[in-house]
């Protein structure tokens, strides 16, 4: 292995570098690009939009946000949750054109979220519930490829919730897919979750990728299988547009109705489109950054302008809106990608097979695609994972366990949503145990109680103190010592202020001890302060 010479001039370091990352980054952007393939198509026949959007709205993720994005792994494109509200808001504004006014217009507002540093949300959602959601979206994963691999399904979008658009559920099409296997579909499963187990476990051979190999299986096993009576269907294909030259390609494009600004219901889509879109990228984000095998960690605001620049972008061509879609994003970090090239190449292969090799994709069998993702789908929900959430503890555990079964059975953000509540009740329970530690010792016939309030004592803490002055017993002398505490809460101080002006009825003597009569929140530390300002 070559050593880096700290002699090297600013260029070979970058050279080397970039060098060392495309081994790696080329690989993985054919595997994302196969697993965006269909999704994209899928996603666009979900929503009631031209085929191609959905695949201008995979290149534009690739290459436009990617380009812009701090993320090095994160994958944009079309996604499955904004399915029901695209297919809605086509519907109520009456055209796509004016429904591309929306897209836009939904770009404009999160430059906006991304201008006031909106992206900080991110930060405050517990890692016991993002590693809940990975490990749902790993379940999904596997549950919902399963009818692919098996060659029976119709519906092809790789939504997250648990009713699909073809009026299936999750276990529903599972059944339904065993009792009308396809035997050439499932044979071709087999052999490339196979190939994908093993052939990385030697290391000589693994300078071929997986699923490449997976993808060139999957062409001759279509050519093998056309020839028996169990040939592949039409359904059980990659499906893409043929274009046959440039003038065709150039028609395929659909420019915004600049006509309905004075629409106010194309804001009120646009409105909804740019919060769920920005919330499931910033969702996707603090996921990815969790699996990121070099721990890197995305600036949230830069995505979210990112994302802003997407999808105006997007909505200027004809494209659909797009996020930080977690499953091809964990598909590039389990193929091994490095840096924002893989999303960026991704993007240049879904143009280039648009514009070149239609035909040839179209030999893709969904199966083959569908073992990727069912391997994707076991490393990101892996046995282990649960193991290790349980040894943390129960506040860690149950907000884990409960992410994972609300995101199975509901969707992304509804799961979310409903294992932050958990999360949040166990951050009630534990605030309320460990506000502040007392000690009683006896003098005479009273006794003395010292409760000394801990270094930050906030409003979360304000009913657990309430309980404990209230339980108090009679004719006792407390002292409540805040020597320790840099910040307390006005809700608690007035909570402690009103108990020493009523505890005389009760016979109790209340002293306060180094508790000030207003606390300011506390400040970074004024060198730290004098570093950030240099930075």
């Amino acid at each position: 292995m070559q050593k880096f010479n700290p002699a090297f001039s600013g260029s070979d370091v970058k050279k080397y570098f970039l060098k060392k990352n495309l081994k790696k980054d080329l690989p993985s952007s054919i595997v994302v690009f196969l697993v965006a393939l269909p999704l994209c198509l899928g996603i666009a026949l979900a929503s009631g939009a031209p085929l191609f959007a959905g695949l201008i709205t995979g290149i534009i993720g690739g290459i436009v946000v990617a380009s812009c994005s701090g993320s090095q792994l994160s994958v944009s494109g079309p996604a499955a949750g904004l399915t029901v509200i695209v297919l809605g808001a086509i519907t109520s504004l009456g055209s796509y054109p004016t429904f591309l006014l929306a897209v836009v217009l939904a770009g404009v507002f999160q430059l906006i979220l991304g201008l006031v540093k909106a992206g900080t949300i991110g930060n405050y959602f517990p890692s016991s519930v993002i590693e809940g959601m990975l490990a749902a979206i790993g379940l999904i994963l596997i549950l919902k490829q399963l009818p692919h691999a098996l060659g029976v399904d119709t519906d092809f979008t790789g939504d997250e919730g648990f009713f699909q658009q073809d009026h299936e559920n999750t276990f529903s099409a599972i059944t339904a897919a065993i009792s009308h296997f396809s035997l050439g579909a499932v044979v071709i499963s087999v052999l490339s979750v196979a190939i994908l187990v093993i052939w990385p476990k030697f290391q000589k051979l693994a300078i071929v990728p997986a699923p490449l190999l997976v993808v060139t299986l999957g062409v001759l096993g279509t050519l093998f299988f056309a020839g028996t009576d169990h040939p592949l269907r039409a359904d059980q294909m990659v499906k893409i547009p043929v274009v046959n030259g440039f003038d065709e390609f150039a028609r395929l494009f659909t420019l915004p109705d600049f006509s309905q600004l004075a629409n106010k219901n194309v804001y009120i889509v646009a409105l909804t489109i740019a919060i769920v879109a920005s919330l499931e990228t910033l969702l996707s984000i603090e996921a990815i950054d969790k699996i990121d095998p070099i721990k890197r960690i995305t600036p949230t605001n830069r995505e979210l302008i990112s994302q802003g620049i997407g999808n105006i972008t997007s909505g200027m061509v004809g494209g659909l809106p797009m996020t930080s879609v977690i499953v091809r994003s964990s598909a590039n970090v389990n193929a091994g990608g490095r840096t924002k090239m893989s999303a960026i190449f991704h993007g240049i292969w879904l143009l280039l097979s648009l514009l070149f090799i239609p035909g040839l994709i179209n030999m893709i069998p969904l199966s083959c695609l569908a073992a990727i993702l069912l391997v994707t789908g076991y490393k990101l929900t892996r046995i282990s994972l649960f193991k290790h959430m349980y040894h943390k503890g129960w506040d860690q555990f149950v907000p884990f366990v409960v992410t994972v079964v609300a995101v199975l059975f509901t969707d992304l953000l509804k799961g979310v949503a409903i294992g932050m509540l958990v999360s949040v009740f166990y951050l009630l329970r534990t605030n309320m145990r460990n506000p502040f530690f007392y000690r009683i010792a006896k003098e005479g016939d009273k006794k003395n109680i010292r409760i000394k309030l801990a270094e930050e004592v906030s409003f979360l803490n304000k009913a657990a103190i309430q309980v404990l002055l209230t339980d108090i017993p009679k004719e006792t002398n407390v002292i409540i010592d805040g020597s320790n505490a840099r910040y307390i809460d006005p809700d608690v101080l007035e909570t402690i202020y009103n108990y020493k002006h009523n505890a005389y009825t009760k016979g109790i003597v209340v002293t306060l001890e180094n508790i000030q009569k207003h606390y300011s929140v506390p400040k970074l530390n004024i060198k730290v302060e004098e570093d950030i300002n240099k930075l």
